[in-house]
């Protein structure tokens, strides 16, 4: 018999003070089929696209066929889905004729890339020609591919919290995912993700914080709206509720906090200038605890229009595509679509 705190540190229970799965040594699984039905007809729903000649919209997911888990073995997260979906997009011409079509895509699955999806978009047959489906073929389906890759990289970040234990010391081993046939995702996701094992030279501790590479990015957005209009959008609780279609609390002065998107995104205000400019602390909920990224806001008055100038400091280096999209996505799109502040995109 080894001596006491000896032998195979596996199967050492001093590891961690709760004796659950020691050193993530032990094969766990977790169903995510019913979060990740939910999570894609959240993702697909209302999706919508323009040009000279109408705009379309995705109105209905009318099948959603397959399942998908995640399994941990020693440390390792191995992702494991699959999907035949199919959803109606309804279309509107300048004239005011409207037309019906369907997107299916059979294919979704670990075993292939994005860009690797079949997207088929067609026209009812009972339904006049019209050049609305080539906007749908092209316009539509990249966004319908956008919006599926989000959905992987929900997946792998915010479906997968908590699967990786933290052991002794409170550090958790870094976070390493694979493919069922050991296939890279080369997909980048416009969507919130967690910084890989590849991103920091040393784990995470808890409750802690710690050093990762950061870098820095600015973005520049128009809005048909006068300055102190937008500043209360993103002040007003009512309306930050009514802009994410959920539950936020927003605590608009110096010091206070908030949170929305189901927690995803929360943070406190450090200066706030009225009408003129935001500064906060900002993060999504599966970055390193306790780490934040600066984030400021401009606004200037273009006289009819203001222009809000966004600069992001201290964002983790694998997660600068993910926010820049998860900004465009979840704040100036919705913003737009919510108000009418609508304005062409730099």
């Amino acid at each position: 018999m080894a001596k006491w705190g000896e032998g195979d540190p596996r199967w050492i229970v001093e590891e961690r003070a709760d004796a659950t799965n020691v050193n993530n040594w032990h094969w766990t699984e977790r169903d995510a089929t019913n979060w990740s039905s939910e999570k894609l007809k959240s993702l697909l729903l209302g999706l919508s696209v323009e040009n000279e000649d109408g705009s379309c919209e995705v109105t209905e997911v009318s099948k959603l066929e397959g399942e998908a888990s995640i399994n941990n073995r020693k440390g390792k997260l191995i992702f494991f889905y699959e999907w035949n979906l199919k959803a109606t997009w309804t279309g509107k011409s300048k004239t005011g004729v409207k037309y019906k079509g369907t997107v299916e895509v059979p294919n979704l699955s670990d075993e292939n890339d994005m860009e690797d999806l079949d997207i088929s978009v067609s026209l009812n047959k009972e339904e006049p020609e019209t050049p609305l489906t080539s906007l749908m073929k092209t316009k539509g389906a990249e966004k319908v591919r956008e919006a599926l890759g989000s959905y992987v990289g929900f997946l792998k970040t915010e479906f997968t919290q908590g699967m990786i234990l933290p052991t002794a010391n409170g550090v958790a081993k870094p976070q390493t995912t694979s493919q069922s046939k050991a296939k890279l995702d080369k997909t980048q996701v416009g969507a919130p993700a967690a910084i890989s094992s590849s991103g920091s030279g040393t784990a995470a501790p808890v409750n802690t914080g710690v050093k990762i590479p950061t870098c820095k990015f600015s973005m520049r957005e128009t809005f048909l709206t006068s300055p102190a209009e937008l500043y209360r959008v993103f002040l007003n609780q009512e309306m930050v509720q009514a802009f994410t279609r959920g539950a936020a609390t927003v605590e608009a002065e110096r010091g206070g906090k908030f949170r929305m998107l189901d927690g995803n995104i929360c943070g406190e205000f450090t200066e706030l200038v009225p009408d003129e400019k935001i500064v906060m602390k900002w993060r999504y909920n599966n970055w390193p605890c306790e780490h934040y990224a600066t984030v400021s806001m401009q606004l200037l008055d273009r006289s009819s229009e203001t222009e809000l100038k966004v600069e992001c400091r201290g964002v983790p280096d694998s997660q600068e595509e993910q926010t820049k999209e998860g900004w465009k996505r979840y704040y100036f799109q919705a913003i737009k679509q919510t108000f009418g502040f609508g304005a062409r995109l730099f």
